[in-house]
């Protein structure tokens, strides 16, 4: 039987290189990654092609016709591009629809949350600087995922929108000692509120592996789904890493009052153009902290109410990886680190003790220009 062709955008990424992972694991796809032309040759996109992805270059700005060429025999579209990204998946969408692409799935992969004022990263408006809904505002940008997500609807394009719960690679904190500094991306140093808010928590690896099942599955077809692994909360991640790792780890509470001022200062610090990435970084971080620790937004029980189907109940045979045997791999010192490959701010490693293998999550992810200064390092 033949294999079912997808195109995966962004498979060099964390996200895109856990899908990657997953569908080749799974064994009825054949992976195709669309990259730039000028990125063929990376040493990233070199070693996809060892594994056996076949890659096709075109830009997602190119015309039309050069994006309905690229998407030739191809059954289904996987996007993981950037959060400046987002609306450049419009046009892919349009030849998707050309050409009878039976499944587009957007770029999502963020915690759940409702559109209109909670987090850029959903929100996320490049044009102007609207201020927000939330603490200290009282107007809201139209959302641009939800923009590329009704551009979808209105073209009747078959579609999917998969969100996920908080990774485990971002959930832990640091210990006393410093032996897992090598595996974390910031200090991660403070509880927001009273801790005991529920989160939904996904190991980054286990991504492509729900993925491979929810694309081939016919019930989430015009669908939004929730792919996580289990629900904990700050406190009893703390507890869990106390236990294994035999160290009492201090519990910095961070209060509601407090989260509510960083996004305000942050939404006011992001809010100057031209768009400048590393401004936003500050406000992704207080947005999260306000989203899912003070608000409760990533919680598979409101993720419902919203309308998600939840991957618990579409398929309860999955055997996610196992939170306690990660963080053991953690302490051991056999977890792998993320965002490795990213540029280091200097400014930002004053504030997050670290070794010579370890950095920051925010500078990995938004290389950091002469010019260009975030509301954290200052």
């Amino acid at each position: 039987m033949s294999k079912t062709r997808v195109l995966l955008v962004g498979a060099a990424g964390e996200t895109g290189g856990s899908i990657a992972n997953g569908l080749l694991e799974d064994g009825s796809f054949e992976v195709i990654g669309l990259v730039r032309p000028s990125s063929a040759h990376k040493p990233a996109i070199l070693r996809l092609q060892e594994r056996g992805v076949q890659i096709r270059k075109c830009d997602l700005k190119a015309s039309e016709e050069q994006l309905i060429e690229a998407l030739a025999e191809i059954d289904i579209v996987v996007s993981c591009v950037g959060p400046a990204e987002q609306q450049d998946q419009i046009p892919l969408a349009k030849a998707a629809k050309r050409v009878g692409i039976k499944r587009f799935i957007p770029c999502g992969f963020i915690t759940p949350t409702p559109p209109g004022g909670v987090m850029w990263l959903r929100d996320e408006v490049r044009t102007l600087p609207f201020p927000l809904t939330g603490p200290g505002t009282k107007h809201f940008p139209p959302p641009q995922k939800e923009i590329v997500y009704n551009q979808i609807r209105q073209i009747w394009l078959p579609y999917t929108l998969i969100d996920v719960g908080w990774w485990y690679q971002l959930s832990y904190p640091r210990l006393p000692s410093g032996r897992v500094d090598y595996a974390m991306t910031s200090g991660n140093d403070e509880i927001i509120g009273e801790g005991n808010v529920p989160t939904a928590l996904t190991d980054l690896r286990d991504i492509g592996r729900f993925v491979a099942l929810i694309i081939k599955d016919p019930r989430t077809l015009n669908k939004k789904v929730l792919a996580y692994n289990l629900v904990s909360t700050q406190n009893k991640i703390y507890d869990l890493m106390e236990e294994i790792s035999e160290e009492k780890i201090d519990r910095n509470y961070v209060p509601e009052e407090t989260i509510n001022s960083r996004v305000l200062a942050a939404r006011q610090a992001s809010e100057t153009y031209p768009f400048d990435p590393i401004k936003f970084i500050p406000r992704y971080l207080a947005e999260y902290q306000y989203s899912w620790g003070i608000r409760g937004d990533n919680n598979p029980e409101y993720a419902k109410y919203l309308g998600y189907h939840l991957t618990s109940d579409l398929y309860p045979d999955f055997k996610p990886t196992d939170f306690r045997e990660y963080l053991e791999s953690v302490i051991r010192g056999t977890a792998k680190g993320i965002y490795q490959d990213r540029t280091i701010s200097r400014k930002h490693q004053r504030h997050f003790p670290r070794t010579e293998s370890s950095d920051s999550l925010y500078t990995r992810i938004f290389p950091r220009t002469e010019s260009s200064e975030s509301l954290m390092s200052r």
